[in-house]
């Protein structure tokens, strides 16, 4: 499996929305725009409850570090989210399993991680890059780095706790710090 990394051109961030979408599920499309704005691991992503939002904001513990994150809704996650909750009154999840009819006297279950990573590698395929899970997180982690040049800030996003790993996590690379060398000139 090759490394993923940021969606780097917002024109491919949309196009895989929409790909996403025609080819897998609206579901899917709706988890690669809100995974994109929460910039959250795919196992916290997948495990949103309704409940988890209050308002417009998201609190979660995540699940591999065990801190909370409590995440201000921008108005796409918003908009989704609310959508979500009108179309699908009774479900737990926000991405909520709902194509198993076995599920119907079952404890709700979210999606699984396999099929979203199962969605997104087809999409991937046919794009030509290697796209998966991590590539929300990644993405978003990159454009708030481009629109700042706030490491920090990034890495407080990412709840990260060294700059280089953050770094390497959004795929800046050495050729792109030397651009930056080169091209900023005083």
């Amino acid at each position: 499996m090759a490394e993923v990394q940021a969606v780097k051109d917002t024109d491919t961030i949309k196009l895989i929305s929409h790909l996403l979408e025609i080819r897998h599920s609206k579901q899917m499309s709706d988890i690669w725009n809100v995974g994109i704005n929460l910039a959250l691991r795919i196992s916290d992503l997948l495990s949103i409850k309704f409940s988890d939002v209050e308002a417009n904001r998201l609190t979660i513990q995540e699940s591999k570090t065990g801190k909370t994150a409590s995440i201000l809704l921008n108005a796409k996650s918003e908009e989704i989210i609310q959508r979500i909750r009108e179309e699908h009154p009774t479900h737990t999840y926000l991405f909520q399993s709902y194509r198993n009819k076995q599920a119907i006297n079952r404890v709700a279950q979210p999606l699984s991680r396999r099929a979203v990573s199962k969605a997104f590698a087809t999409i991937g395929e046919e794009l030509n890059i290697p796209l998966g899970t991590h590539s929300m997180r990644k993405t978003r982690g990159y454009h708030l780095y481009q629109a700042t040049k706030d490491i920090a800030r990034v890495m407080k996003m990412l709840r990260h706790s060294s700059e280089g790993v953050t770094l390497r996590y959004i795929g800046i690379t050495q050729q792109e710090v030397d651009k930056d060398f080169r091209e900023l000139v005083l």
